[in-house]
C-alpha cells in the first residue's frame, strides 16, 4: 500500500525581530496506513512545529520555505488556505496539549463538536449535534445528553482531553496528530487517554503521529520513532529497536535520564549539559557536538547526514554508540560506556521535623448567587497522619483530586485546617496566629508547580530573589545583593540573570528561579508542589539532581508532591499514597515502590508508562480502572472500593485498619492487602513512622 503521509525535506522558518528560526531543517518521514510514529525529543527541538507544519497552524511569521507535504498523494503544501480549511478536521484531525485553552470556554462542548461536523459535512443542526453524541460516546464521556450541554470548565483535565478528542474525530480524519497528550495528567488518566487513542485507531483505520517527550508514552504506543534535535531527525527506526540498541549519542542520553533506570542502578541522574542551540544561527557541524560527551573535532566541523547501517535504522552521528566495527574515533565504543556517577547520599535523618496528626480539611459547598447557602461539605483530607525527619524527603503521590496539594498548601499555612495539628519542630501551628505563623514560615517554603505564573511577570530576577529578604527586613540593600549572587551560583544560574524577566527564562531555568526563591530564607523544609510534571526528561534530570544536591549541601528536608511514581522513588526516603483525602499506604520508598500492599498502590504503579516496550506489552494489570468518585459524597467503609478488584461487603461497611508489614514503618489500610501483615491491626495514631 501507498504511504498515507510523506514528508520530504520540510523546511519551516519563523520571521523574528532578531533573525530567522529555522525551526524544522530537512525532516523526512512516511506514515503507513494504520501505524503510529512517535517524535520524541526535548522542549524547542521542533516536533511540535513539523505537526503545525502538517496542519500548516503555523504561529505569526511561520512558513514552509523548502520540501513537500503529502497526504494521500495530494501535495499539501501549495494548498490555498480555503483549501487547507476543507482538509483540517476533515482528513487531519489534531489533539491539542492545552484542551483548556484549545476550547472555547463560551461554548458548550456539544456546539463545538457540532461546529465542526457542520463546516464539512452538509448535515442539519440536529444532525451535528447527534454526531457530536455519538463521538463523545465513543471517547467514554458518560452521560453523554446531559454533558454535551456543559462548558469545558465543568470537565476534569481527562475528560476535557476526551473531548479534544472526541472534536478530532468527529470527521473521521484519516490521520490523527496528537501533540502532548498527556501531558500534566497523571497516570490513571494518562493510561486511559492512550489507550482510548490506540483503540479508536485501530477501530477506525486511522494512523497517528503521536508528538511527546515521554519515553514510557512512546514505549508501548508507538510502532516506529522519530527522535528530533535542533530541528532535525537525529534517529529512526522501530520501536523495540530504538529502545533496546540505539545509535545517536543523543537518543542514549535521554534514556539514561530517566529516574527508574537511575533508581535501579542506584546512580545519579544522567544530565545533558548545556541547552539546545540557538536556531536562529544554527551552529556548523553536528547540532549536539556542544552537549555530546563523546564529540571529536569532526564532529563540530563537518554536518553529519543521515546512515544507516541496517534497512529501516537511520541516524546522524559519526561516530555512533553501540556495538560497532570502528575502532579509530578515540570514543568509548559500547552502549552506555560512559562511566554513571553514584548518587549522592542525603544528609542524614534527623529528628521528627514535621508531624501531621489526625489533619482534617474540608471545604463547604455551597449554592445560590446571592446568599451562598451551604449545601454540603467536601471531604478533601480526612484523618491524615504522618511524619517527616530532618534531611528526609516524603513523596506523596496520588491521583488529581486525591488531596496532595491540600496536604501541601496547608503544611505551608495558605489554608487552615478543619482539625488535627500540624506540628513543626514541635510547634502546632494549626494552632498559631497569623502574626505567628508567618514568622515560623520561614523556615517551611512552597516551590510551586508553575514556576510561570508563580513569579510576577513585571519583576526582574533579582527583585523577585530579593523580596522575601525584604519582607523579612533581613541585612542591608548591599547584604541582600549579595545573597542573591550567591543564590543563583548554588541553582546553576548566571549572576547577569538577575537582570531579566521570568518570560526571558527557559522553563527548566524558570524552575531554578522558582526553588532559588523558596530557599532566599534559608528554611529547614520545601514543599515541593509537582515542581517538574510538565518537564521534558533531561531538564527534569537537572532540577532534581539540582534538588539532591542542595539537600546534601544544605541539609534540606522536602516533602515532594508528585503523581509520577518513578520521580518519587528516585527522590524518597519515604513515600505516602493518597486516595480521595486518605492516606492509604506509607513505607520506604523501595518497600512501597517493589512491594506495595494495597491495592491502590499496585494500580498506579501498573497504570504508569515505561520506558521498556517489552515491561509494557507484557502488562497484564490494567492499572486503576474507573472514575475517581466525588469528595462531596465518598463511598462509605474504604473509598477505595468502588474501584478495587478485591473488595467485599466488609470494605462498604468497615473502614479499613492501618496494618504492619515488612519493611520498617511500612504500613497500609485494606481489609484484603497484597502482602502478609505483621501482626494485628493498629490504630493510625500508634502507626505513625519514626
Amino acid at each position: 500500500m501507498a504511504p498515507l503521509l510523506e514528508v520530504n525535506d520540510l523546511r519551516t522558518q519563523i520571521k523574528l525581530r532578531e533573525g530567522v528560526v529555522h525551526a524544522v531543517d530537512g525532516v523526512s518521514f512516511q506514515l503507513e496506513p494504520g501505524e503510529t510514529l512517535g517524535i520524541v525529543g526535548e522542549s524547542g527541538c521542533g516536533k511540535t512545529m513539523t505537526a503545525l507544519s502538517i496542519m500548516n497552524l503555523l504561529p505569526t511569521g511561520g512558513h514552509i520555505a523548502g520540501g513537500s507535504i503529502k497526504l494521500n498523494g495530494q501535495e499539501l503544501t501549495t494548498l490555498s488556505d480555503e483549501q487547507m480549511r476543507n482538509i483540517r478536521g476533515n482528513e487531519i484531525g489534531m489533539i491539542f496539549q492545552d484542551p483548556l485553552t484549545s476550547l472555547n470556554p463560551t461554548m458548550t462542548v456539544g456546539k463545538q463538536i457540532a461546529e465542526a461536523v457542520a463546516l464539512h459535512r452538509e448535515v442539519s443542526r440536529e444532525q451535528a449535534m447527534d454526531r457530536a453524541a455519538e463521538v463523545l460516546d465513543l471517547v467514554g464521556i458518560p452521560r453523554v445528553r446531559e454533558r454535551i450541554k456543559e462548558y469545558p470548565h465543568q470537565f476534569s483535565g481527562g475528560m476535557r482531553q476526551r473531548v479534544m478528542i472526541a472534536m478530532a474525530l468527529a470527521c473521521e480524519p484519516k490521520l490523527l496528530i496528537a501533540d502532548e497528550p498527556t501531558t500534566a495528567l497523571d497516570v490513571t488518566i494518562q493510561k486511559q487517554i492512550l489507550e482510548l487513542i490506540d483503540d479508536l485507531r485501530i477501530r477506525l483505520g486511522m494512523s497517528v503521529i503521536l508528538v511527546t517527550h515521554d519515553l514510557g508514552v512512546i514505549a508501548g504506543r508507538a510502532d516506529r520513532v522519530a527522535v528530533m534535535y535542533a530541528g532535525r531527525i537525529s534517529e529512526t527506526t522501530d520501536t523495540d529497536t530504538l529502545f533496546n540498541r540505539p545509535r545517536h549519542p543523543y537518543t542514549e542520553a535521554l534514556f539514561q535520564a530517566l529516574p527508574d533506570k537511575a533508581a535501579d542502578a542506584g546512580e545519579r541522574l544522567y544530565s545533558i549539559p548545556g541547552l539546545p542551540p540557538d536556531l536562529v544561527n544554527p551552529p556548523a557541524g553536528c547540532r549536539f557536538a556542544a552537549r555530546c560527551r563523546y564529540a571529536v573535532d569532526r564532529c563540530r566541523a563537518e554536518e553529519p547526514q543521515l546512515v544507516s547501517e541496517v534497512a529501516g535504522h537511520e541516524f546522524r552521528c559519526f561516530y555512533p554508540v553501540g556495538p560497532s566495527e570502528r575502532t579509530d574515533t578515540g570514543r568509548l565504543a559500547t552502549y552506555n560506556a560512559a562511566p554513571a556517577e553514584a548518587a549522592l547520599a542525603g544528609p542524614g535523618i534527623g529528628d521528627v521535623l514535621l508531624d501531621v496528626s489526625h489533619l482534617v480539611k474540608d471545604y463547604a459547598v455551597t449554592k445560590g448567587a446571592v446568599l451562598q447557602r451551604r449545601v454540603g461539605w467536601l471531604s478533601a483530607v480526612a484523618d491524615v497522619n504522618f511524619t517527616i525527619r530532618s534531611g528526609e524527603t516524603f513523596g506523596l503521590v496520588g491521583e488529581s483530586g486525591c488531596g496532595k496539594s491540600t496536604i501541601g498548601k496547608l503544611v505551608v499555612g495558605l489554608e487552615k485546617p478543619t482539625s488535627g495539628s500540624i506540628s513543626f519542630e514541635g510547634k502546632d501551628l494549626a494552632k498559631s496566629s497569623a502574626r505567628e505563623y508567618r514568622r515560623e514560615r520561614r523556615n517551611i517554603q512552597l516551590m510551586f508547580q508553575d514556576s510561570y505564573a508563580s513569579l510576577d511577570p513585571r519583576m526582574r530576577a533579582g527583585t523577585l530573589l530579593r523580596e522575601p529578604l525584604v519582607i523579612q527586613r533581613l541585612g542591608s540593600k548591599q547584604e541582600q545583593l549579595k545573597k542573591v549572587a550567591e543564590m543563583l551560583d548554588k541553582v546553576g544560574l548566571p549572576r547577569t540573570a538577575a537582570d531579566r524577566y521570568p518570560h526571558e527564562f527557559s522553563g527548566g531555568q524558570r524552575q531554578r528561579l522558582g526553588f532559588a526563591r523558596a530557599l532566599m530564607l534559608q528554611p529547614e523544609l520545601i514543599v515541593a508542589d509537582e515542581p517538574v510534571s510538565a518537564l521534558d526528561v533531561s531538564i527534569q534530570a537537572q532540577v532534581l539532581n539540582m534538588m539532591k544536591e542542595l539537600q546534601h549541601d544544605l541539609g534540606l528536608t522536602y516533602l515532594f508532591i508528585s503523581h509520577d511514581l518513578g520521580v518519587v522513588r528516585y527522590l524518597s526516603d519515604k513515600i505516602g499514597v493518597m486516595y480521595l483525602g486518605k492516606l492509604v499506604e506509607v513505607g520506604p520508598a523501595e518497600e512501597v515502590y517493589l512491594r506495595p500492599a494495597h491495592p491502590y498502590t499496585k494500580g498506579l504503579l501498573d497504570s504508569a508508562p515505561v520506558a521498556d516496550p517489552g515491561a509494557e506489552k507484557a502488562k497484564v494489570s490494567e492499572g486503576v480502572t474507573g472514575e475517581l468518585p466525588s469528595a462531596i459524597h465518598p463511598p462509605s467503609g474504604c473509598r477505595f472500593r468502588t474501584r478495587c478488584p478485591f473488595a467485599q461487603a466488609i470494605c462498604a461497611d468497615v473502614e479499613p485498619p492501618v496494618q504492619r508489614f515488612a519493611g520498617e514503618g511500612h504500613l497500609a489500610a485494606c481489609h484484603f492487602p497484597l502482602q502478609t501483615a505483621l501482626g494485628d491491626a493498629v490504630t493510625a495514631s500508634a502507626a505513625l513512622p519514626e
